[in-house]
Order: structure tokens, then C-alpha cells, then sequence
């Protein structure tokens, strides 16, 4: 039992924009659960001991790029996978344009995971942690995550998605954080390699 949970995988996955009302930029920080901890823990350590929750829209570009920077310079760079992903409005819902979102952003950090973190181990436990909003607490949302596990290729081995408040967990703030990094590609400010050579956030 042991080491079949040790091989658990998580993905914290946060957005930066709406659902509905333009582009949205999701980030996936993906993690074996018994990592979880460790990588926490280093992003933790990189803040002043009172920090209170990281919300990226609301900080300085030049902070969050010091510390994506350091982080990623942290011994979690063989632990984790940071992937961002952009998903355009096409005209659904917003709660099903939101799981579709979801849906998308854990199967490319699960590609990734696989291919950079576990070689050619197949992935088959894994769950999704999301910040609890109006959107992903909706019926609909429920649905096509319900759709999605039975029938959508490598989101087939997710167990659950479950949804709390990002206040209490600092994976979850990072994930905000590289959601929110797309907007230093689209003001021009990076590129997709610089963005993934300082701060090892991929794009798909």
C-alpha cells in the first residue's frame, strides 16, 4: 500500500483571467505527493516568515520574477514541473469552458511530468487541486470533469478534483504565480525559452 501511495501524483492548477470573458491562462505545478511537502517547503522558505497568501496580480513583476528565479534555482528542479497553458473562449459556458481548461492544463503537465520527472513510468493515480470559485463549484463543471475522466485519454487515470481555498496552500499560490507568468510573454518582456530557462515554466 505504502508504495503505491508514494507514486501518487498532484497538480495544483490556478488561472489568471476569467472563464468566458477572453483568453485565460491556467499554471499547473506538478508534484509526487510525497514531494509535495519538500517543494513547499523550499518556496516557503524563499518568503518573509509573516507572508501572507500570494496573490501575483496584486505583486510587483520584478518581486515575483526574483522569486521564480531563486525557486526555480532551489533543489525542487528535479521534483516538480511548472507548465502554463492558454486556453481561448470558444462561445461554451464559462464552468465547462473552466473543467475544458482544466482538463487541457493537467494532461500537458502530466506529458511533461512523465517525460522530465518519471522517464517512462505510466502514471495511473493522480489527483487536482484547484482554488475553489464560481465557476468550478457549478454543476456543469461537474460534468465535464465526470466526462473528461471516463473518457479523455491520460485524464482517465485522475481520481478526483478537488477544490480549496488557496489560502492554504502554497502550491496552489504557485500555480497562480506561473498562470499569471504568460503576461511577460504577451507584454514581450520574455520569450517561451527565457521564460522556461529562468523560471522552468514550460508552455505546451
Amino acid at each position: 500500500m505504502a508504495g503505491r501511495l508514494n507514486k501518487k501524483v498532484l497538480l495544483f492548477i490556478d488561472e489568471h483571467g476569467t472563464a468566458g470573458a477572453g483568453d485565460l491562462y491556467l499554471g499547473a505545478v506538478v508534484v509526487l505527493a510525497r514531494d509535495a511537502g519538500r517543494v513547499d517547503k523550499c518556496l516557503s522558505d524563499l518568503l518573509e516568515p509573516d507572508a501572507d497568501e500570494i496573490h501575483a496580480s496584486r505583486l510587483d513583476d520584478g518581486y515575483l520574477q526574483g522569486l521564480m528565479q531563486r525557486f526555480w534555482a532551489a533543489p525542487p528542479r528535479d521534483r516538480v514541473v511548472l507548465v502554463n497553458q492558454k486556453v481561448a473562449a470558444r462561445g461554451r459556458p464559462a464552468p465547462v469552458l473552466y473543467a475544458a481548461a482544466v482538463v487541457e492544463t493537467a494532461k500537458a503537465g502530466l506529458a511533461r511530468f512523465k517525460r522530465d520527472i518519471l522517464g517512462r513510468v505510466t502514471i495511473g493515480n493522480m489527483d487536482v487541486i484547484t482554488h475553489v470559485n464560481h465557476h468550478n463549484d457549478h454543476p456543469a463543471f461537474e460534468a465535464e470533469i465526470e466526462r473528461a475522466r471516463r473518457e479523455d485519454g491520460r485524464f482517465r487515470g485522475v481520481n478526483r478534483v478537488g477544490r480549496v481555498d488557496s489560502a492554504a496552500s502554497r502550491l496552489l499560490q504557485l500555480a497562480d504565480v506561473v498562470a499569471y507568468s504568460r503576461k511577460w510573454i504577451v507584454s514581450a518582456e520574455l520569450n517561451a525559452p527565457g521564460l522556461r530557462e529562468r523560471f522552468g515554466i514550460q508552455l505546451p
